[in-house]
C-alpha cells in the first residue's frame, strides 16, 4: 500500500544531518526522494565506521532514497539537475545562502520556470545578519538558542550541551512539515512556493513554550533558573536509577503513599501544588532520600499502583527490550541485500490508510545515476558521455 505522499517527487540537494532527515521522513511516507550529490559525496558518508560502504549515520538519514551523482561545476551536470528539476515537485537545499543562486538552481529563477514548485532552502542563521554566510554546525546553534543555559549543570551552573544533534533533528521535523504543508496550499491555490527555514529559527522556536516560558509575558521577564532548583527529577533507589513526578495533589497524595509516608500528605509545605513548587528543593530532597531506600523494581510498582508518572532509567541497550518499547513496537530490524540485518527505529507516525515504512537502504553514491537519468530522457549514448566526462558517477 503506498504512503501519503506517494507520486511526490523530491530532489534533494542537502548534505549532513538536517536536510537528509527531513528527506528520509518524505520519503518513509512514500515521495520518490532522489538525493543529488556532488563526485565526492556527502561528508557523512565518510562519518563513522562502514559496512558495504555505508556508515550508520549516512544509511538513517538518507534510507530509501535513490542517488544522483553530479558534477555541477559542469554545465552539462547542471542541465541534467535543470532537467531533473522540471520533474519535481519539491527541491530541498542547505547550501549557505546565495549559492544555489550563483548555481542559476536559486528559488526565484525555478518558481518562475515552474510555479507549482515547492523550493525549501535550510540555512544555519537564515538569509540577512551579521552570522548569515558564517559556516555552521549543531554546536553553534545550541550555543546561540539557549541550550546550554537549559542544559546546564544544576549545581555548578556551568553551561552544557545536548549530547545529540538536536538543532538539526528539530529543524529536520520543522522542515518536513513544512513541506507537506506546502504541498497542501498547492492544492489549494495550485501554486508552490519558497520556504525559508534557519536551524536557529527552528530550535528557538521548539523551546520556547516551557524553556522561554520565564521570556512570554513581556515586562514580567523572569530568570527561570531561579526556580528550576539544582535536582533533575532522577532519583537512585537500592539499585539503579528512576524517574517519578507528582504535580497534581491527586499524584503527591499517591507519591506519599508509595513511600510510606503519609504525613508529608498534609504538611504544610507540600500540601498545594503552589506550595510543592515554593519548597520544591526540600520536597526533593527528602523524596530523594527515601526513594534511595526502595529496590526498583518494587519502588516502581508502588508507584504505578498510585497513578503516580514514573519509569525507570534505561541505557540505549536496555530500551531495545522494554516491555514498552517491544509493545510500540518502535525498533525495526530490516534485511537488505549486501547490508544484512538493519535496525531503525520505525516511523513514528502510524497512518491507517497509507502506512509509512522504510522499503529500501541509504543508496550507495550514484547509485541510481543511470536510471535517473534514462527517466527524465537521457540516451544511452548521452549518458555514456556524461559518465566519460566525469560529469555523473555510477
Amino acid at each position: 500500500m503506498a504512503g501519503p505522499l506517494h507520486g511526490v517527487r523530491v530532489v534533494d540537494f542537502t548534505a549532513m544531518l538536517s536536510g537528509p532527515m527531513a528527506g528520509a521522513i518524505l520519503a518513509d511516507q512514500g515521495a520518490e526522494v532522489i538525493k543529488v550529490e556532488s563526485p565526492r559525496g556527502d561528508e557523512v558518508r565518510r562519518m563513522g565506521r562502514p559496512r558495504n560502504g555505508l556508515t550508520a549515520g549516512f544509511f538513517a538519514c538518507n534510507r530509501g532514497k535513490r542517488s544522483l551523482c553530479l558534477d555541477l561545476k559542469h554545465p552539462e551536470g547542471l542541465e541534467a539537475a535543470r532537467t531533473l528539476i522540471a520533474s519535481a515537485d519539491v527541491v530541498m537545499q542547505n547550501f549557505r545562502p546565495g549559492a544555489m543562486d550563483r548555481l542559476g538552481l536559486g528559488a526565484a529563477k525555478l518558481l518562475k520556470a515552474h510555479p507549482r514548485l515547492v523550493y525549501l532552502s535550510i540555512s544555519g542563521f537564515g538569509e540577512t545578519g551579521p552570522y548569515a554566510h558564517q559556516r555552521v554546525y549543531d554546536p553553534v546553534i545550541q550555543a546561540l538558542t539557549g541550550a546550554t543555559d537549559i542544559q546546564a549543570d544544576r549545581e555548578t551552573g556551568r553551561p552544557k550541551m545536548f549530547r545529540v544533534v538536536v538543532a538539526d533533528k528539530v529543524t529536520a521535523l520543522t522542515a518536513a512539515q513544512a513541506v507537506t504543508a506546502a504541498l497542501f496550499a498547492r492544492e489549494t491555490t495550485g501554486r508552490g512556493q519558497h520556504i525559508r527555514l534557519a536551524m536557529l529559527d527552528a530550535l528557538i522556536s521548539f523551546f520556547w513554550p516551557e524553556g522561554m516560558g520565564g521570556l512570554v509575558f513581556v515586562g514580567d521577564e523572569v530568570d527561570v533558573t531561579k526556580f528550576q532548583g539544582t535536582m533533575d527529577l532522577i532519583y537512585e533507589t537500592a539499585n539503579g536509577f528512576i524517574t517519578a513526578g507528582a504535580v497534581t495533589d491527586a499524584e503527591w497524595r499517591g507519591m506519599c503513599n508509595a513511600l510510606d509516608k503519609r504525613e508529608w500528605i498534609d504538611d504544610p509545605r507540600f500540601k498545594t501544588t503552589r506550595m510543592r513548587m515554593r519548597n520544591v528543593e526540600e520536597r526533593k530532597r527528602l523524596t530523594a532520600a527515601e526513594i534511595r531506600n526502595w529496590d526498583r523494581k518494587e519502588i516502581l510498582a508502588r508507584l504505578n499502583a498510585e497513578d503516580v508518572p514514573s519509569a525507570p532509567l534505561l541505557t540505549r541497550l536496555e530500551l531495545l527490550d522494554h516491555e514498552q518499547v517491544v509493545a510500540n513496537d518502535i525498533v525495526g530490524i530490516y534485511e537488505f541485500e549486501g547490508h544484512g540485518r538493519i535496525r531503525l527505529a520505525r516511523p513514528p507516525a502510524r497512518f491507517e490508510a497509507t502506512p509509512a515504512g522504510i522499503d529500501a537502504p541509504a543508496p550507495q553514491l550514484g547509485e541510481h545515476s543511470e536510471a535517473i537519468l534514462t527517466d527524465i530522457g537521457y540516451t544511452d549514448a548521452a549518458i555514456r558521455k556524461l559518465v566519460e566526462q566525469g560529469v555523473v558517477l555510477k
